[in-house]
């Protein structure tokens, strides 16, 4: 098999569905490793453990079973803890992916400098690959992307600013976003179903994948465009509401930003979040988490996400800081059972207004005090809706 790695900080498994997408539309029979689904062609089981890189074992199995289907391109979601940690090693990386680097892991890798350093390893293994192609698609609008460009012999750089690869005339609607990317002298009409201008840069990624590969214009349009979602990203639930009601993973605060500026775009009335923090992770950023949640939306619902081995009011405290810290002390609501919180944002609703769940995404279990137990928020939010 070859293997495409993707890797950054927000929009991995996203690419990796686009670019999966793309090239199973074109033919190749493609195996697909991420966050939230795995399998090959499309037979794409969930992904229950909450690990994006599973353990050594298990990995080794999943890579034996894609083999023994055919597959020829596995497109691989590979985080900075599986590279760090050398789960990957000896995988034979054609390809290496960045989507973005924000402040996210610090826990583990202690600095920022150590986290891009683990980023890199995907791209320095690509660049050691003598029978790949030996090829990095960098978003050029990342600040760390320098640092990718040169670890590779070969990169093809995107970006709406800067880069190779070029968007322009872009379009943002509910339904999704299009634009004209631009190369060189060759263009693509895209029409990509998922909403947000960050998907204008997953998709640009998964465009740079179908170049280094040699797509046709064609394959890389109409693959991009059958792509009608990803599970728990952007999500919509409808159970004949008047109000909108989205599932989002975001669970760092450049991606809480990110979903709640998209969502601000096709809100008419009040944008309504419920969400909270991580336990036993990067504690720095929980308060980050409230400031950007206290600035982007016009009521908050404060609750639980994953406690883990922690602390419940813990978790809620240090947010809750930084969402005084921006003056959002007024519009939000503490409730700590997760469950209430999303009742209680569902009866506030109004037509025309929005209410976004973020931290859960496609997860169909939640570790609260060191324990599984089921927890699949599209559902949970379908049934409460029909309820209410």
């Amino acid at each position: 098999m070859k293997v495409i790695g993707v890797t950054g900080t927000n929009g991995k498994t996203t690419t990796c569905f686009l670019i999966h997408r793309m090239l199973h539309e074109a033919g190749y029979k493609v195996g697909l490793m991420t966050t939230a689904g795995y399998g090959a062609g499309n037979n794409i089981k969930p992904q229950i453990d909450h690990m994006t890189t599973v353990s050594v074992p298990k990995l080794i199995k999943r890579l034996e079973e894609l083999k023994g289907q055919g597959v020829e391109w596995l497109v691989m979601e590979t985080t900075s803890h599986a590279l760090a940690q050398h789960r990957d090693a000896g995988i034979p990386y054609s390809v290496a992916v960045l989507t973005n680097i924000t402040h996210e892991h610090l826990d583990y890798h202690g600095t920022f400098e150590r986290y891009v350093a683990a980023k890199r390893m995907l791209f320095t293994r690509t660049n050691q690959n003598k029978k790949g192609l030996q090829t990095g698609v960098v978003n050029a609008d990342d600040g760390s992307a320098g640092q990718f460009v040169t670890s590779m012999k070969n990169s093809l750089t995107y970006g709406i600013d800067h880069g190779n690869l070029r968007a322009k005339n872009i379009n943002l609607t509910a339904k999704g976003v299009s634009y004209k990317a631009t190369v060189g002298d060759d263009s693509y009409q895209i029409k990509c179903h998922l909403p947000g201008k960050f998907n204008v840069y997953n998709s640009l990624a998964a465009i740079g994948v179908g170049r280094v590969l040699g797509l046709d214009k064609k394959a890389v349009e109409q693959g991009i465009a059958a792509l009608p979602g990803v599970p728990g990203r952007m999500t919509a639930v409808d159970a004949g509401q008047n109000f909108n009601v989205l599932v989002d993973f975001a669970h760092s605060p450049d991606a809480l930003e990110n979903v709640l500026r998209a969502c601000r775009e096709l809100t008419k009335g009040k944008l309504i979040l419920v969400f909270g923090a991580t336990g036993d992770r990067d504690k720095l950023k929980r308060p980050v988490m409230g400031e950007v949640a206290a600035k982007n939306a016009d009521l908050i619902f404060l609750t639980d996400d994953e406690t883990y081995t922690e602390n419940p009011k813990t978790i809620i405290d240090a947010v809750n800081k930084g969402i005084e810290r921006a003056k959002g002390k007024a519009k939000t609501t503490v409730i700590d059972s997760r469950l209430e919180a999303i009742r209680a944002a569902f009866s506030k609703a109004k037509d025309g207004d929005t209410v976004l769940l973020t931290g859960m995404g496609h997860l169909t279990t939640r570790n609260m005090g060191g324990k599984e137990e089921p927890w699949n928020e599209i559902e949970i939010a379908k049934k409460l809706l029909k309820t209410r």
